[in-house]
């Protein structure tokens, strides 16, 4: 489990061809130092383990199903992503209950800069706006945020200066691509109605 407020930007320093999936090496010395063998990182809101780690990088492995479901796939030598360490019982929930299991990959719609505040509309399939609701919560590329407006298939999100700053929304331009992961409780509330309707 992860809370959605990322601990730090990294860096892929290389992507290994392992098929049929893929070895991603990400720097970070921060993250590097603290990590073992077996560790579970959220890299852009995506679950991966730890399968190698030294002072300054670690190393996961990225199978087909990953990479066809989360914008991972896409990911090149130079690419910046969000890490977060797993939820230790007692740590402090910030943001909300994220489970690294992406629902789907959406992409930004509009993006509206005030200063250095902005507001993104994420374009995303139907079935996931059902799973969300004005001031609920949503996990983009990993980041906990608060929906501002829900619409058929696009939310929209407001972001305060630090969120641009320390994560990678800052650099995202329309069109570009992110992971989405809706409310674990919104999921679970939308299956029990569906239940209920049967």
């Amino acid at each position: 489990m992860f809370t959605g407020l990322v601990e730090a930007m990294g860096e892929v320093v290389a992507r290994e061809a392992r098929p049929p999936g893929v070895r991603l090496v990400v720097r970070n010395a921060k993250i590097a130092g603290d990590i073992a063998l077996g560790d579970s990182i959220a890299v852009n809101g995506c679950c991966l383990t730890v399968v190698e780690c030294s002072s300054e990088d670690f190393r996961f492995d990225a199978g087909e199903e990953t990479l066809s479901r989360t914008n991972l796939g896409r990911l090149m030598e130079g690419s910046r992503v969000n890490l977060e360490r797993s939820l230790q019982l007692g740590d402090r929930l910030g943001g909300h209950l994220v489970t690294g299991h992406i629902d789907a990959v959406g992409s930004l719609d509009e993006r509206h800069d005030d200063d250095q505040w902005s507001k993104f509309w994420f374009r995303v399939p139907k079935q996931l706006t059902r799973q969300m609701a004005s001031k609920g919560s949503v996990a983009v590329d990993g980041i906990s945020l608060t929906l501002v407006d829900v619409e058929d298939e696009r939310f929209s999100v407001a972001l305060i200066p630090h969120t641009l700053l320390v994560t990678t929304l800052g650099q995202l331009q329309v069109g570009g691509e992110v992971n989405i992961e809706t409310d674990l409780l919104a999921k679970y509330v939308e299956r029990q109605l569906a239940g209920s309707l049967e």
